[in-house]
Order: structure tokens, then C-alpha cells, then sequence
């Protein structure tokens, strides 16, 4: 018997915010780097709903437009403080929880 289909445990701001920590990206571009580095596709509405609720909270700031009308991303100084916040408690959990699973 296969294990359940529990979906990804992941939340779109985060992968948002990580793919944006490896540069400045469009919508798009931040859609492909996510489904690269955390194998989840998010579609257009949870990606600009989310990239909105960043913006709105100065997590991240819109750039002018490029070709083609596309908006890059960028962290702000607020933005790379909450991430580095939220990646240090996650690693912490997954070491505590990889700890534990170790003496099973």
C-alpha cells in the first residue's frame, strides 16, 4: 500500500521569498525557480496573490517594467530578515524532527 497523497507542505510566500533570494525575477521567472528548487507548481492566482501580500507587508518591492511589460521582484532589507527568520526555524524543526526520527 502507497503512502497518501498529502499534498506538499510548503507555503507560496516562502518559495516566493527563497527564489527572490537568489535574485531580482518576474512572476514568471519566480513560477520556473520555484518548480525547480521545491518541485511545486504554483499557479498564477496563488503567485500573484501572494507576491501582492508580500508587497503590501514590504517584503518584497515591484521594479519598473522591462520588455515586454514583465515587473521584476526584488527582496527588501525586511524581506531578507523575515526569510532568514523563517529558514532558521525550519532548520531547526528539521533537525530536531530528522533527531528524533533517527532513534526509531
Amino acid at each position: 500500500m502507497g503512502l497518501p497523497d498529502l499534498g506538499r507542505f510548503s507555503d507560496p510566500s516562502i518559495l516566493i521569498l527563497s527564489s527572490l533570494a537568489g535574485g531580482t525575477k518576474h512572476g514568471y521567472a519566480i513560477m520556473e525557480d520555484v518548480e525547480s528548487i521545491a518541485h511545486v507548481r504554483l499557479g498564477t492566482g496563488t503567485l500573484y496573490g501572494a507576491i501582492a501580500r508580500l508587497e503590501e507587508h514590504g517584503l518584497i518591492e515591484a521594479l519598473p517594467a522591462e520588455g515586454r511589460g514583465r515587473r521584476p521582484y526584488r527582496l527588501t532589507a525586511a524581506g531578507i530578515a523575515f526569510l532568514r527568520e523563517q529558514l532558521t526555524g525550519m532548520e531547526a524543526l528539521a533537525t530536531l524532527g530528522l533527531r528524533r526520527l533517527a532513534t526509531l
